[in-house]
């Protein structure tokens, strides 16, 4: 059942789990440590047939929870191991079948939703944060206005030096070694 609505005919079920490891080498050693990072939402891929009347309003269903971007509620015996209780709907795919009036092919691909864990308390974290950051950068900031200033001061130096490079190749080929 998804969103509260039987699935008709499903004729295939996949489920693809993954687990996050990360893997340490330590300097100068053979070997490494493995870090458990967890787990990957869960994906899961129901495949089937819809053919009776309310068929098409099943599809409609199905893709108005794609565009939401809500969380649905799922319940699947075949996946007892991996108790998935919510699903985010990643992808839905119909296909109109020949034969028969309001006969689809349905493919749909769920994610596993896992709820946001909180942010930890922000209460010893010093309030004035921003105060403290708007006297650091206070100064930086006004020495920025004098950087118009000195950009246009270098032009003094723009004709003397310009002609320095080819002074020093030629005093370097005369007096060389």
């Amino acid at each position: 059942m998804l969103a509260g609505t039987e699935l008709p005919q499903v004729q295939d079920l996949t489920t693809a789990d993954l687990r996050a490891v990360a893997e340490h080498k330590a300097p100068g050693k053979d070997g490494s440590m493995l870090q458990n990072l967890g787990r990957a939402p869960t994906g899961v891929t129901v495949a089937g047939i819809a053919s009776d009347p309310s068929a098409l309003d099943l599809v409609e269903r199905l893709k108005d929870d794609l565009r939401t971007g809500q969380p649905v509620a799922f319940v699947a015996d075949i996946t007892a191991d991996t108790v998935i209780e919510q699903v985010l709907i990643d992808d839905v795919q119909v296909r109109q079948l020949a034969g028969r009036p309001d006969r689809y092919a349905y493919a749909i691909a769920l994610r596993e939703f896992i709820e946001p864990v909180e942010p930890a308390s922000t209460a010893a974290l010093d309030a004035d944060i921003l105060g403290d950051a708007t006297d650091l950068l206070g100064g930086l900031l006004d020495g920025l206005d004098i950087a118009d200033l000195f950009a246009t001061g270098l032009e003094r130096f723009v004709e003397p030096l310009s002609g320095l490079l080819g002074r020093l190749q030629e005093a370097n080929g005369s007096g060389g070694p």
